[in-house]
């Protein structure tokens, strides 16, 4: 009756709702991964109301050997879940051109439609990286999203390639060779995986911590 576990496939690690259903007399598990939880009040395989789950129970924590692939899935599906109670609308391109999502509005206040490019850089833990072929595209909101390795600490910076360039500018990251010349790597950019208190605190303004900073940021982008 249910599908085999697997750690890292959870419905709510891609962004879905579990479907569950008594398993035993203290226990639930879920019709579409497999995955089990620690319950009370479970009377029947259809409750009149929802189960309560034990938090300490609650598995939240991704595998950290994920490929990259997979944590670029589960982030984008995070990312995609947080865009739709913001009240935007999510479609992606057929083909890989640098745009991972395509956030719009079918009508803004002035009865226009408008659409926003998303390139998301997905992390297990916490990355900032700044690429300049990103300069080219209009209106392109770079969405760094962090700590995908346990979904109750997952949090998204949402900045523009201005915004971004700013804070590489502040951190003196544009001054390295690896951001003027590649550093004898022939691709010019730069990337850290150890981000300082200092980097945090510059990007602290665009975290969206909610579907209203949302809205307001994707209302504040000029071409």
């Amino acid at each position: 009756m249910f599908p085999k576990y697997v750690p890292g496939r959870t419905c709510i690690s891609l962004g879905r709702k579990h479907n569950y259903v008594k398993a035993g007399p203290n226990s639930v598990r879920c019709t579409e991964c497999g995955s089990s939880r620690t319950v009370t009040g479970v009377a029947s395989n259809q409750p009149s109301s929802p189960p309560v789950i034990s938090t300490e129970t609650q598995k939240t924590k991704i595998d950290s050997k994920l490929d990259t692939q997979l944590v670029e899935l589960v982030g984008r599906n995070w990312l995609t879940v947080q865009l739709l109670q913001a009240g935007l609308e999510v479609a992606r391109p057929e083909r890989d051109r640098g745009i991972d999502l395509i956030a719009y509005r079918d009508l803004d206040e002035k009865q226009q439609f408008l659409a926003y490019p998303v390139q998301m850089k997905a992390f297990l833990n916490e990355v900032f990286s700044i690429d300049p072929k990103y300069e080219k595209f209009p209106r392109l909101i770079l969405a760094y999203v962090w700590n995908l390795a346990d979904l109750t600490l997952t949090k998204c910076f949402a900045l523009t390639f201005k915004e971004t360039l700013q804070v590489a500018d502040e951190m003196g990251y544009t001054k390295t060779a690896s951001w003027l010349t590649g550093a004898g790597s022939g691709k010019r950019g730069y990337f850290t995986s150890a981000p300082s208190k200092q980097l945090k605190d510059l990007l602290s303004p665009f975290e969206m911590s909610s579907p209203e900073k949302w809205l307001s940021k994707f209302n504040n982008v000029h071409d």
